[in-house]
């Protein structure tokens, strides 16, 4: 497309009209006044610089603000968010003051967020890296207690009871002066009885097949590694009637005796008295 380009009279110019093409028209500009053009490169980069220089750079934060500014992420349930922040205070902090501390938020972060077995495995990373911290205690008690709170009765509960058991105890020998004695103690009995409770019902399994011997193998756990079983008179009851009816009379015997000792008012006497009169 030609476009048209006239000088007046009028502005000091002699008249003329001269009919070229634009693109020539460019061209023939550029290499007649390059210097315009390098002025008008100049001044574009210097504006944008100028641009550049105004923009705001991000904040930088200390790691005291890091920290609440992750604790706050995780309050708003952000985890991946605060956990990205925690793990560049811990990755950069050089004295080791600030790292423990993120290192637990971290932890904790996995735990609300209910990814127990990512937090399990951060606390005793903490545990490890900071065996002498003050919070090691609490780094143990939270481990014991993840396993702890996913105890679910006794049929599918024993794993993590014995789990949680494990925990606790070694949370006693570790660190035996740990201020959460009371409800360590507390969940150690929770955690035995149902560990007991599932040891007795698959004695009774066993024992409704009439598979006596397997069944005394229960029974006889539960008797000598959980005696504050608050069964353990009706363990006694079915340790009794399955030697009797294994037709060992000696050890039944003994049983018998020991129950009616231990146990005298026990509601299961008197059912063990009619089943041994049945016979």
């Amino acid at each position: 497309m030609d476009y048209t380009l006239t000088r007046s009279r009028s502005k000091g110019f002699n008249s003329y009209t001269r009919k070229i093409g634009f693109n020539t028209l460019v061209m023939t500009f550029i290499k007649n006044d390059n210097r315009l053009l390098i002025i008008m490169i100049i001044l574009t980069m210097i504006g944008l610089s100028s641009c550049a220089s105004k923009e705001k750079k991000p904040e930088q934060l200390s790691p005291e603000e890091s920290i609440a500014r992750a604790e706050t992420l995780i309050d708003e349930d952000k985890y991946e968010e605060a956990r990205q922040i925690l793990n560049e205070v811990r990755s950069s902090d050089v004295t080791r003051k600030y790292a423990p501390i993120a290192q637990l938020k971290i932890a904790e972060s996995y735990e609300k967020d209910d990814n127990l077995e990512a937090a399990v495995n951060e606390y005793r990373r903490y545990i490890d890296q900071y065996p002498d911290s003050v919070y090691s205690p609490y780094a143990q008690f939270q481990i014991a207690m993840i396993y702890f709170s996913q105890i679910r009765g006794p049929d599918r509960g024993a794993g993590q009871a014995r789990a949680a058991l494990k925990e606790f105890r070694k949370l006693q020998t570790l660190y035996p002066r740990n201020p959460y004695k009371e409800v360590v103690e507390l969940n150690i009995e929770k955690a035995l009885n149902t560990i007991a409770e599932y040891e007795f019902l698959v004695g009774k399994f066993y024992f409704k097949k009439g598979s006596y011997g397997a069944a005394l193998g229960r029974f006889l756990e539960v008797m000598e590694n959980y005696p504050g079983y608050k069964a353990t008179d009706e363990v006694m009851y079915y340790i009794t009637v399955s030697y009797d009816r294994l037709n060992d009379t000696k050890k039944r015997e003994r049983y018998e005796k020991m129950f009616h000792d231990k146990y005298p008012k026990s509601e299961h006497l008197d059912r063990l008295k009619e089943e041994l009169l049945e016979k």
